[in-house]
């Protein structure tokens, strides 16, 4: 069990990649937080896990709250003790051309996705340090960390954003051995992505049909979706390295529509 007894915060894990994540670190182990801004369904998450023999428990959490983020960790710290691993998940997609684009959808996404990000590190980093074991912190990026798409200025604009944020947390808790890196999944046929088709068609003027397999998946090697489960084997390996070997890095999971 390569995560046993570790607490692991999951962001926006009631469903989607973060519930995945959050099954695949329960069943190697790992003491699960689901964090979500839906407590209903983070119950049901953590009662689903618990019910396979796992170990969980459900937090509300906004992200974008300094307040909420910094009283859910210390409700896990309060149940467990302190945080092992960090996974900032939760995410929103908003598309619009850049001339179109609400600056309150602007905000809203760089809120979720960044400042997100920046709270629940900053209130994980300290418990880290303390316990003199390190962490990790993974954040969960996109192959738009590295490439851009049309429509997408704001999420693009985020994810790039966690790069330098990853990079610079991996420098600063490299002492504490504490590491931290970015996943890059492709399109992964999450609610989130479901939603964008017809979105996307509807701008660009084509069917959905060819949203998937000229826009979603045409530079993929297979024409495939990535899985949930792709990611959450990703997700668990950064988890589970223990040293500094791994850190500031960060892993396309995509069937090749990035290659670096």
């Amino acid at each position: 069990m390569k995560l046993k007894d570790k607490v692991c915060i999951v962001t926006g894990a009631a469903s989607g990649i973060g519930k995945a994540i959050a099954q695949t670190y329960a069943r190697e182990g790992g003491k699960v937080v689901i964090a979500d801004l839906n407590k209903a369904a983070a119950q049901a998450a953590a009662d689903a896990i618990r019910a396979s023999g796992g170990t969980a428990m459900a937090v509300a959490m906004d992200v974008t709250s300094e307040e909420q983020v910094d009283a859910a960790v210390a409700e896990v710290v309060a149940a467990w003790g302190t945080v092992d691993v960090l996974v900032s998940n939760a995410g929103i997609q908003i598309v619009h051309p850049v001339e179109e684009f609400p600056f309150a959808d602007w905000k809203k996404m760089l809120a979720i996705h960044l400042d997100g990000a920046f709270l629940t590190t900053k209130a994980v980093v300290p418990l880290m340090q303390k316990s003199g074991n390190g962490g990790s912190i993974i954040y969960m990026g996109s192959v738009h960390s590295k490439e851009a798409s049309v429509l997408k200025s704001a999420y693009v604009t985020a994810k790039h954003g966690l790069m330098g944020l990853c990079k610079t947390v991996a420098k600063e808790g490299g002492k504490h051995k504490i590491r931290a890196n970015v996943i890059c999944p492709g399109f992964v046929r999450t609610p989130l992505v479901e939603k964008q088709i017809p979105e996307q068609s509807k701008a660009l003027g084509i069917s959905e049909e060819d949203v998937v397999k000229k826009v979603m998946l045409k530079d993929t090697v297979d024409g495939e979706f990535t899985t949930v489960q792709d990611v959450a084997e990703v997700a668990l390996l950064f988890a589970g390295f223990e040293t500094n070997a791994l850190t500031g890095q960060s892993l396309v999971v995509s069937h090749g529509w990035f290659m670096q």
